[in-house]
């Protein structure tokens, strides 16, 4: 029971901004902000698109409307302060994953179509268009819903016309009602070939006006529809002993929205979409560190691992120093002959090994020196309080890698004071939201990282 949906945020007020009203431009990173403080955990919610953020609650089959539309007013005053309402809509769409992606990527005229009950050529989902002061749907979605949609408003109005004219005649025959006397039909009728002569209905605007129809609609076929948003994102890598980036380690939107699946063919399909995304971004460059994910038990058969080597087998091998290969799902009791396998089977493409784990003791003292690089503890407790528990352990065993020389990182840091704790305990290597939001590409080039990010890792 998890509902999911896109939140499209749409400018309705004309002219020039006034004094006081945040710049469009910067509405993306306000509402963004906004969206974080009032969507609270453990639902979550992050950016796709353009003033578009998926949203998710797992508490509940379908969103509250009214809620939204409390957000909407809320988001109008700190975009708008001082103006009339009416500034924005938020339109949602609460569908599957997929649909929920495609949604983000609709044009603005594609979204008006959706607002006046057209649908789009895509999954169906349930459309919602909010403002401050009203709440209209749920709307059709598809073509095909829409064109039921009209077809039932249509039959809706012949009944009601019917029953108009029905009543009418009922209540023509009893003429000895005074009060009928002065809305006598009498006149009606005679007065009806004057006031609507034949030439009215043939006028020529009606035949000029679907001229210029075709011509428009070749026009917008030329035009191709944005591409859907990429399936991947970065996450920062911050060294806070260093107090600056070092490299990003990619991963999927979808996890934005819940938890990754267990079945390894949906895992081993996840990795290859990372791998192929990840080999992109060597080519833009210059970047930092590249963190790519592998499935530990992926890493074990040989048709994954097949698939893992054609996907590789395209990585430029000058690129292999900065590249971090890091092995997800690591059971706590890990067969050394196991990492030892990966090792030699990622070492090729791969300069450092990162194994992610998910219990806070695990048992460092069995590997042997300089078979992993780093070990990074994905933080998965439901409060903060058992967070900083897991922190807590994982720290208290710092001596233990030290003697290995393995490096102590930390990912899904979601607050201040889980980076704080991760700081004072000695971590070196933190990700999560309390460093960077999902990034579009990895932190690094020219201009170095964002200082913003940096100074709130600081």
């Amino acid at each position: 029971m998890t509902a999911i949906a896109c939140l499209r945020i749409l400018f309705t007020a004309d002219g020039e901004s006034q004094p006081g009203d945040i710049p469009k431009h910067k509405a993306q990173g306000v509402a963004d902000a906004f969206l974080k403080a009032r969507w609270r955990k453990p639902r979550k919610c992050g950016a796709v698109a353009p003033l578009a953020f998926v949203i998710a609650d797992h508490n509940v089959e379908h969103l509250d409307p009214t809620e939204v539309q409390g957000l909407a007013a809320e988001l109008e005053k700190v975009l708008f302060p001082g103006r009339p309402i009416g500034q924005i809509a938020l339109m949602t769409f609460e569908g599957d994953e997929q649909a929920v992606l495609k949604f983000a990527a609709l044009t603005q005229k594609e979204l008006r179509g959706l607002m006046n009950g057209e649908g789009y050529e895509g999954e169906p989902g349930r459309v919602h268009v909010i403002t401050a002061d009203s709440i209209d749907g749920p709307l059709p979605s598809t073509r095909a819903e829409a064109k039921v949609y009209a077809e039932e408003k249509a039959a809706e109005k012949t009944a009601s016309g019917g029953m108009t004219t029905a009543t009418t005649i009922e209540k023509e025959p009893p003429p000895a009602a005074k009060s009928a006397a002065p809305i006598s039909t009498i006149p009606t009728a005679v007065e009806a070939p004057k006031v609507t002569p034949e030439p009215v209905p043939v006028a020529s605007p009606a035949k000029v006006a679907p001229a210029p129809a075709p011509a428009a609609k070749k026009a917008e076929a030329k035009v191709a529809p944005p591409p859907p948003p990429a399936e991947t994102g970065w996450w920062g890598v911050y060294d806070l002993a260093q107090g600056a980036f070092v490299g990003s380690t990619i991963g999927m939107r979808s996890d934005l929205l819940g938890p990754a699946p267990e079945d390894d063919a949906k895992l081993l399909k996840r990795d290859l979409v990372c791998l192929t995304d990840a080999q992109a971004a060597l080519k833009k460059g210059p970047y930092g560190e590249i963190h790519v994910p592998f499935g530990f038990w992926n890493l074990t058969t040989p048709p994954s691992q097949d698939a893992y080597r054609s996907r590789l087998s395209r990585y430029p091998l000058d690129q292999q120093p900065r590249l971090v290969a890091t092995i997800y799902a690591t059971p706590r009791e890990a067969s050394i002959g196991m990492i030892q396998q990966m090792r030699a089977f990622l070492k090729s493409s791969f300069a450092r090994l990162d194994v992610r784990i998910s219990d806070p003791t695990f048992p460092i003292q069995g590997l042997p020196p300089e078979l992993v690089d780093t070990i990074t503890l994905v933080l998965d407790g439901e409060t903060e309080h058992d967070r900083l528990k897991q922190i807590l352990k994982f720290v208290e065993r710092k001596s233990g890698y030290a003697a290995k020389g393995v490096v102590q990182a930390l990912a899904g840091v979601g607050s201040s004071v889980e980076l704080e704790a991760a700081k004072a305990g000695g971590i070196a290597l933190v990700q999560g939201l309390a460093v960077t939001e999902l990034l579009d590409n990895p932190i690094g080039g020219p201009d170095g990282a964002p200082l913003a990010l940096a100074q709130n890792a600081a």
